[in-house]
């Protein structure tokens, strides 16, 4: 059985995992299509840059973060004297750094959906008089949307284990950003804690493995659906 505190750090990181998958949606599905759907000069430079993070120790991640995020970087001084938000050493910025660590995954399971969609559907809608936006929104948007679920799970996955990013961003607060990841990481620090670090590690791994399981299903079940069409 978990305690208190224990329940309490899953339930943190389930909030800001949901939080980071959600406001990660639209800009992912946004880049997913840019990239599967439009040519042009400097193509290559956003994908590379969407992909990033992918690539780059998460530490660098968390740290570039702390300069534009920060409260004396450019953003995070916007944010503070605008709206009154600070991200850095909040739970808020431990979404922002897992949401960032999980785009490029969201991006390469959306495209491969957008990518899927067979351009001659939206032709022959358009040219029977339907607009752009309407061609999107009956034929590329319902016809990507299993990716875009399957997305959003391994985002939420990605979301889940993020550790590096959110530790040099958000810090390491109990209560506050104290994680799955950075709680398991504090446990090992402390003698006699090994029941409490493996209780966390079952549920860290259960939790990916069950949105992973989830994100299987539901590429499967797309390409089941390309195939019934073809």
């Amino acid at each position: 059985m978990l305690t208190g505190l224990e329940w309490a750090v899953v339930a943190l990181s389930l909030k800001v995992s949901l939080v980071a998958v959600l406001c990660t949606l639209p800009v992912a599905y946004g880049l997913a299509w840019l990239l599967a759907r439009k040519r042009f000069a400097g193509l290559i430079v956003l994908d590379a840059l969407v992909h990033l993070p992918l690539v780059v120790p998460p530490v660098v991640t968390g740290w570039l973060l702390l300069i534009a995020f920060g409260r004396n970087g450019p953003v995070g001084q916007w944010l503070e004297s605008v709206f009154g938000i600070t991200l850095v050493f909040s739970w808020t910025g431990a979404a922002l750094a897992a949401a960032v660590m999980a785009l490029p995954l969201m991006v390469r399971a959306m495209r491969l959906s957008i990518e899927a969609v067979d351009r001659r559907l939206v032709g022959a809608a358009r040219s029977l008089g339907a607009t752009r936006w309407h061609a999107f929104r009956t034929i590329t948007l319902p016809l990507s949307l299993p990716g875009i679920a399957a997305g959003a799970m391994l985002g939420f996955a990605r979301s889940l284990g993020e550790f590096g990013a959110t530790i040099t961003f958000a810090s390491n607060i109990a209560g506050e950003t104290r994680t799955l990841p950075l709680a398991i990481y504090s446990g090992l620090q402390v003698p006699g804690a090994e029941d409490q670090v493996a209780r966390l590690a079952v549920i860290s791994i259960l939790l990916s493995l069950l949105a992973l399981l989830v994100s299987e299903v539901l590429v499967r079940r797309s390409a089941g659906r390309r195939a019934h069409v073809l």
